[in-house]
């Protein structure tokens, strides 16, 4: 019975911070999305567009907006000269961005 009672207390424990977490992560996502509007409405007001894909080059554009990951990390290997560690990094960031906006 006490065996138990010390599980049940670890388990609401858990919950319990489980439930803080999450309220945490929401209270932040919800000041990141003000941020957001706010800086969409600065951008506005200054007529400035914003292009997350910008400095790309257009190849692996291309072979992102196509689905082909492994072309758009041989294409960033070729444009910037650099390994593929290097280029997957770069393509991912890419994609992080794209997938933000």
């Amino acid at each position: 019975m006490t065996a138990a009672i010390y599980a049940g207390a670890i388990i609401g424990a858990g919950i319990a911070l489980l439930v803080s977490r999450i309220w945490a992560i929401e209270r932040r996502l919800d000041r990141l999305s003000r941020l957001d509007a706010k800086v969409d409405v600065l951008l506005e007001h200054a007529g400035i567009t914003f292009d997350e894909l910008h400095g790309v080059p257009a190849d692996v554009r291309e072979a992102l907006e196509q689905g082909q990951t492994i072309l758009a990390v041989k294409r960033a290997r070729e444009a910037t000269g650099s390994g593929i560690k290097e280029a997957k990094e770069y393509v991912d960031e890419i994609r992080r961005r794209k997938v933000g906006a």
